[in-house]
């Protein structure tokens, strides 16, 4: 901004009018024998000012010029910080012109894989899958009820955290803690790619990280009938897992791969079913991912993707590690 000084009013009643000595409007100073004095401080700083304006006005460009485009990188380096908190305000020094040299050496590697994102405050593997208090339920004595909760935590175990499980091709593992009328129709979802609902399956060359996978979430149960009237102890499982993918990328979660599932799981009362039928069910089940490789998540198996959590239709990337984030989201794939 210029500063304008202002005009002198040749009006004003301070300012004499000409004398009338005839001299017209020659200034007093010129009237009397010049006397030699020398600067003060004040004059000395006003001349060394003057013979330096250009030094100093190129100085203060450059600071203006550091300044802003040390707030415009700054800027940039945080919209690319995909967890970062926002700024806190704090005073920072004035650079120094001239030429300048800046540590250039790399950070240290994260302490983990989670880091920075929701999932770092998860537990760690089957600790996340705590049970309810097996209490007398319905039909269900308390030793059944502890006996259902039981078989539901070993399949969650197996289908989401083994890692034997989840390498292998072979369901096997996973379908023999079923009721054996309803392993046939388990086969079929392992055919057809349907088991992701419920079941992990790393996909070819993917690679997990040894940290174990992240867990989030709740289980409860209560007393039902099926549609055919036959008396179960149905068990309702909600969990997100966070599994750490190797990956090249370096901002925090590149590597992160989320799933949210809630299953729902049934028991018969034995005395309801014949032995065939007596054990763990699976009743209905629905899940997303997020951060996945989409041509190999339709086949039902899991890898990382490039990072889009959430899509462009859901601006907050915390959102899909909540376990009480509804399941009814967009398909970004």
């Amino acid at each position: 901004m210029t500063i304008h000084p202002p005009h002198s009013d040749p009006h004003r009643p301070d300012q004499p009018y000409p004398p009338a000595d005839g001299l017209g409007t020659i200034p007093e100073w010129l009237r009397q024998p010049a006397v030699a004095t020398e600067p003060d401080r004040a004059d000395r700083l006003r001349i060394w000012l003057g013979d330096h304006s250009g030094k100093l006005l190129g100085g203060v460009a450059a600071l203006l010029l550091l300044a802003f485009f040390g707030v415009v990188a700054t800027g940039g380096y945080r919209s690319f910080q995909r967890w970062a908190e926002p700024p806190a305000a704090y005073p920072t020094i004035n650079q120094p012109v001239g030429e300048q040299a800046v540590s250039s050496a790399s950070p240290p590697p994260a302490a983990g894989a989670f880091d920075g994102t929701p999932a770092a405050d998860f537990p760690e593997g089957a600790a996340g899958i705590a049970l309810p208090a097996a209490k007398r339920t319905g039909p269900f004595t308390e030793k059944q009820v502890a006996a259902a909760l039981a078989k539901v935590r070993k399949a969650l175990v197996t289908s989401r955290l083994d890692r034997t499980f989840i390498t292998s091709k072979d369901p096997d593992r996973l379908l023999r803690q079923f009721a054996p009328d309803a392993r046939a129709d388990l086969r079929k979802d392992f055919a057809s790619g349907a088991f992701a609902t419920y079941a992990t399956r790393l996909a070819p060359g993917a690679r997990i990280t040894t940290d174990q996978p992240r867990v989030k979430g709740r289980i409860s149960y209560r007393a039902a009938k099926d549609t055919q009237g036959i008396r179960i102890l149905e068990i309702t499982s909600n969990f997100v897992w966070a599994y750490a993918f190797r990956t090249t990328g370096g901002l925090p979660g590149d590597g992160v791969v989320v799933v949210h599932d809630t299953v729902v799981w049934s028991v018969p009362h034995p005395a309801d079913v014949r032995n065939g039928s007596n054990g763990l069910w699976t009743e209905k089940a629905d899940s997303y991912g997020s951060n996945i490789d989409c041509a190999a998540f339709d086949k039902g198996l899991l890898d990382v993707g490039s990072p889009s959590y959430g899509g462009p239709a859901d601006p907050d990337p915390d959102a899909v590690f909540d376990p009480d984030r509804t399941l009814d989201v967009p398909d970004t794939c």
